[in-house]
């Protein structure tokens, strides 16, 4: 097996992990964790896929982990640190 297979594989797992936790009902699509498994497992499979220069998912996988990296930094609204 070559690296970017077990990449590949790895991200995939992570990424179905989270999504049947998400549906089971056991991980909030909203949490921390949910939202930093799906970084990392598409993070992965785009470091895959530009090991085997797979052009559509590189985009795919760097648009999917950039908007989960932005999300597990945005605080969410009504949450400001001034309480009036």
């Amino acid at each position: 097996m070559k690296l970017s297979d077990i990449l590949a594989s790895l991200g995939v797992i992570i990424l179905l992990i989270a999504f049947l936790l998400n549906l089971y009902k056991k991980l909030d699509a909203n949490s921390r964790a949910y939202t930093f498994m799906n970084f990392f497992g598409a993070a992965l499979c785009c470091i895959s896929s530009i090991l085997i220069r797979f052009y559509p998912f590189i985009i795919l996988e760097a648009v999917w982990a950039s908007f989960a990296l932005v999300s597990l930094f945005k605080v969410p609204r009504g949450t400001s640190s001034d309480k009036k």
